[in-house]
């Protein structure tokens, strides 16, 4: 390899605190329960309660996973009176998800 593609290539590496945010998102997406509440949230907004119903698990940890998927700024809320309502924070997270779904279903 020569010089100038190395330096070619370093050139356009992104910052290492981008990069670390990068490993971080997928590290989010590297649970299958976590992978399960956003299939599911791609499909629909839904409460906790739904989602525990939907998962087999109790609320206390869906609660648990959906401030992991928060913290990682995957999925966002809305509250209705009692009720926090989850879905997807943006289209990019349901990309993200349909394009990995797509590669691991290739043959």
């Amino acid at each position: 390899m020569s010089d100038n593609l190395v330096d070619k290539v370093k050139g356009a590496m992104p910052q290492e605190e981008d990069l670390i945010e990068v490993a971080e998102l997928f590290k989010a997406f590297g649970d299958l329960t976590r992978a399960k509440i956003i299939c599911a949230l791609s499909q629909s907004e839904l409460c906790v309660g739904d989602i525990a119903l939907l998962l087999e698990m109790n609320q206390s940890a869906v609660s648990h996973q959906l401030r992991l998927l928060k913290q990682a700024r995957l999925v966002k809320t809305r509250r209705d009176g009692k009720v926090r309502y989850y879905s997807l924070a943006d289209e990019h997270i349901q990309e993200m998800f349909k394009v990995a779904f797509e590669h691991v279903m290739e043959e």
